[in-house]
């Protein structure tokens, strides 16, 4: 696997180099709303372990890339932590995190959280990545962060990094007991959802904005999909 790329301030169009994992019920919030039915078939209890999926490389869309959709879609802003080799990475970590990027995690709308299909989560362009990962110095930067998700210029969504399940240290730990991330990978640490416990929908013609404190802006446009 080829190693990433140097992160340079006037880079516009930075795209993962390796593969994406996505973590679901990673926010205090959303576990909390989902409990009474974990311990419902087919699992009958919490998982132990976080809960993965991957966003395949097709779904990867640079910052200000414009989305094709058919009707409306969920949005999730997210931060991800970039892998890279253990000489590179910034000390602190228990994993060879080398930066921290913004990332906008698109799905169509479904109910299941056991077994989601990937034609939800893995349409072309339903990872918008921002233009460029920012370096973190330690864990603690990433729970003082807080993501601002704006819609057509109107804020729809803060998303609390202090209130993860699992902060981005132990996230890192508890992943790394049954998997190693490679150089190049990337780690979502999450969505969250609103109080009622969906997420902000978008439809063709919106456009999407997410910013946090130290990183440029993600943004792009939902345009109307081809028949």
């Amino acid at each position: 696997m080829s190693t990433p790329q140097p992160f340079h301030p006037n880079q516009r169009r930075w795209l993962p180099e390796g593969t994406v994992y996505g973590t679901l019920l990673n926010f205090n919030r959303e576990f909390d709303l989902w409990a009474p039915k974990m311990t419902e078939a087919p699992y009958k209890a919490a998982a132990k372990a976080p809960v993965l999926y991957v966003k395949t490389a097709n779904t990867f869309a640079p910052c200000g890339a414009e989305v094709p959709v058919q009707g409306e879609v969920e949005v999730g802003a997210s931060v991800g932590l970039v892998i890279g080799r253990a000489d590179e990475a910034v000390k602190g970590w228990p994993a060879p995190v080398v930066g921290a990027v913004l990332l906008s995690d698109l799905s169509l709308p479904h109910d299941s959280y056991y077994r989601p299909a990937i034609r939800f989560r893995n349409r072309d362009r339903f990872l918008v990545c921002g233009a460029t990962p920012r370096t973190l110095a330690t864990p603690a930067d990433v729970a003082k962060l807080k993501l601002t998700l704006r819609v057509n210029d109107m804020d729809a969504q803060t998303v609390d990094l202090s209130t993860l399940v699992r902060d981005a240290a132990t996230l890192l730990r508890d992943v790394g007991e049954f998997m190693t991330l490679q150089p190049g990978d990337v780690l979502m640490l999450g969505t969250d959802s609103l109080a009622d416990g969906t997420r902000p929908r978008v439809k063709a013609g919106d456009r999407v904005e997410i910013s946090a404190p130290g990183f440029e802006p993600l943004t792009h446009t939902m345009t109307k999909e081809a028949p």
